[in-house]
């Protein structure tokens, strides 16, 4: 009998719809649903994030959402040990939990257990890549890590600061390239019972989805929630700045592009992140893609499919509905 604990992943690029998915998926599993989305832990980012409101959760517990500042620091190794204090608890009240996101780095961390404890770090040479950054740009830090670690650097968009500085470090410390380490993370066994469920879709159909996501965004305020949040003090140095949304909005605020500009780079670097979120999901062996047109074409909803899946995966163990 496997005694392994059972977890349920639902990932996907953004705009794909996860959210809607995950609260059926909890109503039918007897779930409580964690964020695994690197953005929604910052309070007061909401809308550029498209963080589920209250009304939309159907009374089902969420985690990780708004769990520090915008200033505040977060990272994998965080989100890990919070997820993991969340399971417990989830667990203890009988109930499953069901990690939804498009951090594929953050569910893959969690889902084999990653071990950062033995991950060099070096204070000094992290204050000199924080200042090489701010002085000559974050493109400066990418073209260094091209240069010792062009898989990397294909992997870790330029904005990325934090991730890109991790990278140096690992360099600097080991000699080795972290893409040599993330491969070798990656042929590690899961601990848990794992149902890992990817939520995809038509491209061109996605794509529309998420220009129409931005259009929405824009109408429901993001310009002004850039604003409060720099009359707050933030400013675009932050990691939580450099997210999607913020980011643009903040180079129009300052002058360096019309509105209608930064919305059209935010679409276009939305799809750019969908398509990179894909490739990231592509590569993680257990897996399972699910779309809206292979349920219809079975013949059942979307939520049905995802739970005969999480049913294979997990045997005659499995989770009972309610």
């Amino acid at each position: 009998m496997d005694e392994r604990q059972p977890l349920l992943l639902l990932a996907g690029p953004t705009a794909a719809g996860k959210t809607k998915l995950s609260i059926e998926l909890a109503k039918r599993l007897n779930g409580e649903i964690l964020s695994g989305d690197s953005m929604q832990v910052y309070r007061g980012m909401d809308i550029g994030t498209a963080k589920i409101r209250e009304e939309e959760m159907e009374g089902i517990p969420h985690h990780l959402l708004d769990v520090c500042q915008p200033w505040d620091e977060w990272n994998v190794m965080l989100f890990v040990r919070k997820a993991k204090e969340a399971m417990e608890q989830i667990r203890s009240r009988g109930h499953l939990p069901i990690v939804v996101g498009g951090t594929g780095f953050y569910l893959h961390a969690l889902a084999y257990d990653t071990d950062f404890t033995q991950q060099p770090g070096d204070a000094g040479l992290r204050r000199e890549l924080e200042q090489q950054a701010r002085e000559l740009g974050a493109e400066s830090l990418h073209r260094r890590l091209a240069e010792i670690d062009p898989e990397s650097a294909h992997a870790i968009h330029r904005n990325n600061v934090k991730r890109v500085i991790r990278a140096l470090e690992y360099y600097q410390a080991t000699g080795e390239p972290i893409s040599v380490h993330n491969r070798r993370e990656k042929q590690k066994t899961t601990p848990y019972r794992l149902c890992y469920l990817v939520l995809s879709m038509d491209r061109e159909q996605l794509y529309r989805r998420i220009d129409a996501r931005v259009d929405s965004m824009v109408e429901q305020g993001l310009e002004e929630e850039v604003r409060r949040l720099i009359q707050n003090g933030c400013h675009r140095q932050m990691v939580s700045m450099q997210g999607l949304g913020y980011k643009e909005m903040i180079d129009y605020l300052e002058g360096r592009m019309t509105k209608e500009e930064a919305v059209y780079i935010l679409k276009r670097d939305t799809r750019h992140f969908a398509k990179r979120q894909i490739t990231w999901f592509k590569a993680e062996k257990e897996a399972i893609w699910l779309s809206p047109e292979e349920a219809e074409r079975d013949g059942v909803s979307l939520v049905d499919a995802a739970i005969e899946l999480w049913r294979r995966t997990q045997g005659a163990a499995q989770q009972k509905e309610i």
